[in-house]
């Protein structure tokens, strides 16, 4: 369930801060939540797949912990960035 190149520099590109961010809670947020969208897909129809859903959960703990850490360093980074993605935030 990994994304494909293509797929990382289009998320880069779009939720990155400067030219060269690779790596700002931004883009991390931001390719966190594709991956758990397709996991999530994945799941709703392999119900089964217990190792998957442990993954899940652990990507969400990391999202959830990244939301906080900007939430701390700027609250409108924050809000631009959950209303974006369209998570709750």
């Amino acid at each position: 369930m990994t994304l494909n190149t293509q797929a990382k520099q289009e998320i880069i590109n779009t939720h990155q801060t400067h030219g060269t961010d690779t790596g700002s809670p931004e883009v991390q947020i931001a390719m966190l939540s594709k991956r758990i969208d397709q996991l999530s897909t994945h799941l709703q129809s392999n119900s089964h797949d217990y190792s998957s859903r442990q993954g899940l959960l652990k990507m969400i703990g990391q999202r959830k912990r990244l939301l906080g850490y900007l939430k701390d360093k700027s609250q409108a980074r924050h809000d631009k960035l959950v209303s974006k993605l369209g998570i709750r935030g």
